[in-house]
């Protein structure tokens, strides 16, 4: 059997088991839709989760075509990565918004698998020295934070700059998809980082207020999968920053990796259902067939086309 398909046979089989929400959390309060208005004021964000896959020179330059131009009047401070080894990133200031927004590249949903089979979906401490004073009872993805500290410092200077040269106190954290992209070296069979997106981004929303208590935060993520145990999830709930995490539809990627293997989402949950209600979902891994988790209860009910939107007409990539 060809590798790809066994892989997939393994994923499927993986996934099969219906989770169960953790303890504690099936009193829900009720599911609410958004309005017209709340919905478009996600759009700016939309678009800087999507330029997020754009190159570090289109960025700097905010030369990225229809991604920067919906957001003309950004000034964009510093880009890094090259794609490959390390995700593309950017940051700078939306005088619109009065914001510092930080942005994320994301990630090829057909790069699943290879995340999976990697065997790299373990949850492991933070870094204490990017965290410091977090309970060692928080875990997180092990592959996500290995990808997280490799830019942290860089933002984190990046974020610091913009806020001195704007004068704003004010920072949204952007991403959308899985936030890291693995591929084996035939040669050394090694494992490689590549791209980043929401993952990276939440976690970035949980380290940068550790380094800038003085400042209101807001993440908002596309196709987040989840990215650590119940104790993070109930950190991230915690924290005055405004999370927020939209899925589309039968998008796979929110329900990856399994609640069987000890992950859960926070709180922040909003769902765009077939039907086009943007559904606001309360508590963590919300239950209902109008949220990610009941509708798509397994890999196999997924469609992974509908991972990079349309998220309110915008369709992610650059």
């Amino acid at each position: 059997m060809p590798a790809l398909i066994l892989g997939a046979a393994l994923l499927a089989s993986l996934f099969l088991v219906q989770a169960k929400p953790a303890p504690g959390l099936q009193a829900r309060q009720s599911i609410t839709a958004l309005t017209s208005a709340q919905i478009s004021a996600f759009t700016p964000y939309t678009w800087y989760a999507s330029a997020g896959y754009c190159s570090a020179s289109e960025t700097l330059n905010w030369s990225c075509g229809t991604n920067c131009e919906a957001n003309s009047n950004f000034e964009p401070v510093a880009s890094g990565g090259d794609g490959d080894s390390t995700q593309y990133w950017f940051v700078g200031y939306d005088p619109n918004l009065d914001t510092v927004v930080v942005s994320h590249q994301g990630t090829d949903p057909e790069d699943i698998l290879p995340l999976i089979t990697d065997g790299d979906a373990v949850l492991t401490n933070l870094d204490s020295s990017l965290f410091p004073g977090v309970s060692s009872d928080i875990e997180v993805h092990q592959g996500f934070a290995d990808a997280q500290s490799s830019t942290a410092s860089d933002v984190l200077s990046a974020v610091q700059k913009t806020m001195s040269q704007y004068s704003t106190s004010n920072i949204a954290v952007v991403g959308h998809s899985l936030g890291a992209q693995y591929y084996h070296s035939r040669q050394s069979q090694s494992t490689h980082l590549s791209s980043l997106g929401a993952a990276i981004a939440l976690l970035d929303a949980v380290y940068l207020p550790l380094h800038i208590p003085d400042a209101t935060y807001r993440f908002v993520g596309y196709g987040l999968p989840r990215v650590g145990n119940q104790a993070f999830a109930n950190y991230v709930d915690a924290l005055s920053t405004s999370v927020t995490h939209i899925n589309n539809k039968e998008d796979p990627i929110p329900i990856l990796p399994g609640m069987f293997l000890g992950f859960v989402h926070p709180s922040g949950e909003v769902h765009i259902e077939d039907s086009g209600e943007w559904a606001s979902c309360p508590g963590q891994d919300n239950p209902s067939t109008q949220c990610i988790v009941g509708d798509v209860p397994s890999i196999v009910d997924g469609d992974e086309s509908d991972h990079d939107g349309p998220y309110n007409g915008i369709t992610m990539g650059c």
